[in-house]
């Protein structure tokens, strides 16, 4: 299976006067801001997950390619080449997460991660896939009390209806980590759902998103999804202390760890982002 990583460098500032020129306003930093750990999701990836072939970096031109990127060890894909001209650019991971299955190449059975997923241990081709099958964990939700999960509601109700399935008041929702997606599932939730797809679509995040949960929801309501959690552990920035990170990806007791960005001083940014490279680099490279 194949592996890819999306990525946004906000710093860039071809990227910034693109989004200037599309959106206007301020840039939300804890979306768009660089932490520099993409070296040791890489590392990640080669040390502990060995079935993976390729490593693709979907970014949305040139200029966001780092320098320290190998067209040996990581196959680069600019959003041009996966993404109607119409619907572009994007600033949205929504949108550009709907195509990823588009990528020239691409395996049968690929995996997706967020720029702030990291694998710390060793995992198995079976944890992702069995019989064919993604394996990721659901679970079931009422409250939809954010704009994440309005999407992820959204979502579920699409798929539901697509599916000729009545209306719940419940939704789904994968577990929030790496991503199993098979390519020829995509392409067949495209083809059923092509209209709708489209009319998500949108250069920012909005309510009315399709979140690519829509291809992990769509095979879990036609029985080809394993309900099954992976070992994962979330942090974040919000509630967890740089100190507390750093001790985990010391001694990590999951195989994979979302660190998510939030809101906050550039005095605290770079104070914290030198505690987690630290601890990347004694982690990995040490």
């Amino acid at each position: 299976m194949d592996a890819v990583i999306t990525y946004v460098n906000g710093l860039d500032p071809q990227w910034q006067a693109e989004y200037a020129a599309t959106v206007g306003g301020d840039i939300l930093q804890k979306r768009f801001r660089d932490w520099g750990t993409l070296p040791y999701l890489y590392k990640g990836i080669r040390r502990h997950m060995p079935y993976i072939k390729n490593v693709y970096l979907v970014v949305s031109g040139e200029s966001q390619v780092p320098d320290w990127v190998k067209e040996s060890d990581m196959k680069v894909v600019y959003h041009r080449d996966i993404i109607p001209a119409d619907y572009l650019p994007t600033f949205n991971c929504n949108t550009i997460e709907l195509f990823l299955h588009r990528i020239p190449g691409i395996d049968e059975q690929f995996l997706n991660f967020n720029d702030d997923m990291f694998p710390v241990r060793d995992s198995k081709a079976e944890d992702f896939f069995l019989d064919g099958k993604p394996v990721t964990g659901f679970s079931r939700n009422l409250i939809a009390g954010n704009l994440f999960k309005i999407m992820a509601r959204n979502t579920d109700r699409k798929v539901r209806e697509a599916l000729d399935m009545p209306r719940s008041a419940f939704f789904i929702r994968p577990q929030h980590t790496v991503y199993p997606f098979l390519k020829s599932a995509c392409e067949e939730v495209h083809a059923r759902m092509e209209k709708q797809i489209y009319a998500s679509l949108s250069p920012v995040r909005e309510e009315y998103n399709l979140l690519h949960y829509v291809f992990l929801d769509y095979l879990y309501y036609t029985g080809r999804a394993i309900d099954q959690r992976h070992s994962n552990k979330h942090f974040s920035l919000a509630a967890a202390s740089s100190g507390k990170i750093a001790a985990f990806l010391k001694d990590p007791y999951t195989d994979f760890v979302c660190i998510n960005d939030v809101q906050m001083s550039d005095e605290r940014y770079k104070s914290t982002k030198k505690v987690l490279l630290d601890a990347f680099q004694s982690r990995f490279f040490e």
